[in-house]
């Protein structure tokens, strides 16, 4: 079937019910008549820019965050400032310590801030890793990061 109609059906799957894994994703997608690998499960997962929040039902969800401009950040923050447990900055390195899946999600805001002193950053499961491009800058790049947080 076409992508926008299996993507389509990708939201409402998870706007019903608590997702947790790609291979969940692909077991309701085949339910419902839509033959899908595990591998285009995860380009469409990018695609919509799905975040895995904390779930009722199970301990994580996927969930999409609607709207642009200003509403896309006010949740994003909403997101950040729940997942982040820890900011901590050595030299040039900050490292940011997230609540178990959430460390994408945060990375991903962190994106989304396009702060020119930041190299780039690397997101795992429970972690960020920014690399700052000066020592000097490092201290006012973790103040803004803190201030999410508040």
């Amino acid at each position: 079937m076409h992508r926008n109609a299996r993507q389509a059906m990708i939201l409402e799957i998870i706007a019903e019910q608590d997702i947790e894994t790609q291979d969940e994703l692909c077991a309701e997608l085949i339910k419902r008549n839509f033959n899908v690998t595990q591998a285009t499960v995860s380009r469409d997962i990018k695609d919509l820019k799905l975040y895995k929040v904390a779930g009722t039902t199970k301990k994580y969800k996927y969930a999409y965050i609607e709207g642009g401009g200003d509403a896309v950040n006010n949740k994003m923050r909403n997101l950040f400032r729940e997942c982040v447990q820890s900011i901590n900055a050595a030299n040039n390195l900050i490292v940011i310590k997230t609540m178990r899946g959430n460390g994408s999600t945060a990375g991903a805001f962190i994106d989304m801030l396009q702060y020119k002193e930041v190299i780039g950053t690397v997101a795992g499961d429970d972690t960020v890793l920014i690399v700052v491009d000066s020592n000097e800058d490092t201290p006012d790049i973790v103040s803004r990061l803190k201030d999410y947080i508040k």
